[in-house]
């Protein structure tokens, strides 16, 4: 503890609503916009106790805004993950695809290796510490414990702790149910494929909660909400659906819209491994996702 320094920040209450800058800029006493906008950039803000960095954040009545005191360390850059959130016990951060969340292999290039090397950079005696995992081309949320205490909690009341973990993707064909579940067992074959069975099979159990958020042009967005956390659930059960993960090579149709496997932790919930603190994250919907119903909805009205 002694070893990470703690910024120090101005607590201030949003009173109508407004967006991110532009408050920063009258909080404090109407500095210039490059100012305000180099304290976003270097981490300097945090909303309802989340780092954000986003100019035209939408701030409502309520919120809390922190500013600090003082002057960051040199904002963190990396191509495949950004940090959310950090204090001397955890660190969560938001991950790209195309970057494993640990290596598989000794000396394999992952989210661990990008964390250990900014812990080290920025003088912090930590460790990354996995306790859950997102696939290689799956993007989004991930808590790392930085300690072997706040590890240990969370491995072992993960179930307990976390109490929201949502994500979003973006489906072949237009669903038939705005919302449902499926449930069955998966099991994996010899050739490492996870296959599905409506009854027992030796398998795990798993059910997986969906809701459509959107859907047209042949083409849905999806929320899905895990009751268990099996391997390749989500793939495995939208293909059961008859509507799997666009850009998916193992369990989908062929359809890939925007070269990528579109699925997206945007939201985890969970209570802090050591205050016991109720933390709450998340991010938008991937705009790629979003681009496919634009691009339609354009050549429908050309025609």
């Amino acid at each position: 503890m002694r070893n990470y320094r703690k910024p120090q920040y101005t607590l201030f209450t949003v009173k109508e609503e407004t967006t991110l800058l532009p408050y920063i800029m009258r909080c404090l006493d109407g500095i210039s916009r490059s100012k305000a906008k180099a304290i976003l950039s270097g981490n300097g803000i945090r909303v309802n106790r989340k780092n954000v960095s986003q100019h035209d954040y939408p701030l409502q009545p309520g919120m809390l805004v922190e500013i600090s005191k003082q002057k960051q360390r040199t904002p963190f850059q990396s191509k495949f993950v950004k940090i959310v959130y950090e204090d001397p016990q955890i660190i969560v951060i938001e991950k790209n695809i195309g970057i494993l969340s640990m290596a598989s292999t000794q000396g394999q290039f992952c989210v661990k290796t990008v964390l250990d090397d900014y812990f080290r950079k920025s003088r912090q005696k930590r460790t990354a510490h996995v306790v859950h995992r997102l696939d290689r081309d799956t993007s989004g949320l991930l808590v790392y414990a930085k300690t072997i205490e706040a590890e240990q909690i969370l491995e072992h009341n993960w179930q307990q702790i976390v109490t929201d973990r949502r994500y979003v993707a973006l489906v072949s064909g237009e669903m038939e149910k705005k919302q449902g579940h499926v449930e069955s067992w998966l099991k994996d074959n010899k050739d490492y494929i996870t296959t599905s069975s409506p009854v027992d099979n030796g398998g795990k159990y798993a059910l997986t909660h969906f809701n459509t958020l959107r859907s047209s042009s042949g083409y849905s967005l999806v929320e899905l909400v895990l009751e268990t956390g099996r391997k390749n659930q989500i793939r495995v059960h939208l293909q059961d659906l008859g509507h799997p993960v666009c850009g998916d090579i193992k369990y989908g149709n062929g359809d890939d819209p925007i070269g990528r496997l579109c699925l997206h932790a945007y939201r985890l919930d969970f209570y802090h491994p050591i205050t016991n603190e109720h933390l709450r994250f998340e991010t938008p919907v991937p705009k790629t996702f979003l681009s496919v119903f634009k691009e339609k909805s354009k050549e429908t009205t050309k025609e």
